[in-house]
């Protein structure tokens, strides 16, 4: 390496003789400092010794005049010299995208009980049932009707008045004296005697139902008289309806 040096240092000087003596030829031409701090060629290029390479440089060693100095420095010559520019950063490895977290939906509301129904308020009712009872006494053997149970259908008959009637059932009854047959017919007429005194007190005959038991539903022992005078009867039931007051 430093006979390489040596070589180049002399072919240096010889070209520095050969641009001084050059000057000397032509005194009127002053020379100028080499602005590119090389040995340059009539041709304008930097002169270089085939002798050694410099270090980073693709040429041989560059030939450097006496005005060199580091900031004339050129890349093909002392690239060891240029700025370095800062290395790329290297760039890490992109971590794999992380998944998005899994939506968790939230929880339903819990569903409200449905309200109870509210009851529609009950009608008020515009009528009542009603009934009235009343009872009809007979002699023995006989459908022919004494005054208290007239006085006892009048009565009723006046309550009738105050109703919307439905129906009026009149049901015979005997003592046990005589024969079944006989009795049922007895009953029977007994029944019918209510019904007519009613229908004369303005009842309407529809309205009246009337039937005979015999001696099948005693009320009292009949063994005794005054047991079968209280099973000598008709039972009377009025069934209707009324306004409610307000």
């Amino acid at each position: 390496m430093k006979k390489s040096l040596k070589l180049g240092a002399l072919v240096a000087t010889g070209l520095l003789a050969a641009c001084a003596s050059t000057n000397q030829d032509t005194p009127n031409i002053k020379a100028a400092p080499n602005q590119t701090g090389y040995v340059q060629s009539p041709f304008g290029n930097v002169v270089t010794s085939p002798f050694a390479e410099q270090p980073g440089s693709p040429k041989g060693l560059c030939v450097r005049s006496p005005w060199w100095q580091p900031a004339n420095a050129q890349v093909d010559c002392n690239a060891d010299l240029m700025p370095r520019s800062a290395p790329a950063p290297v760039s890490s490895p992109m971590a794999p995208p992380r998944a998005p977290a899994p939506v968790v939906p939230a929880p339903a509301p819990a569903a409200r009980p449905a309200p109870a129904p509210v009851p529609a308020p009950a009608a008020r009712p515009t009528s009542e049932k009603v009934t009235f009872a009343a009872d009809a006494f007979f002699d023995f053997d006989k459908a022919t009707l004494k005054p208290e149970g007239k006085a006892k259908l009048d009565d009723l008959a006046g309550k009738i008045k105050g109703i919307t009637l439905e129906v009026i059932i009149a049901v015979g009854h005997t003592d046990s004296v005589g024969s079944e047959a006989y009795n049922q017919k007895l009953s029977l007429r007994r029944a019918e005697a209510v019904k007519a005194y009613l229908v004369s007190k303005g009842i309407e005959a529809n309205r009246v139902y009337t039937e005979g038991k015999g001696t099948k539903q005693p009320v009292a022992d009949n063994k005794t008289a005054e047991g079968r005078m209280k099973n000598r009867r008709v039972e009377i039931e009025v069934v209707g309806t009324r306004p409610v007051k307000k």
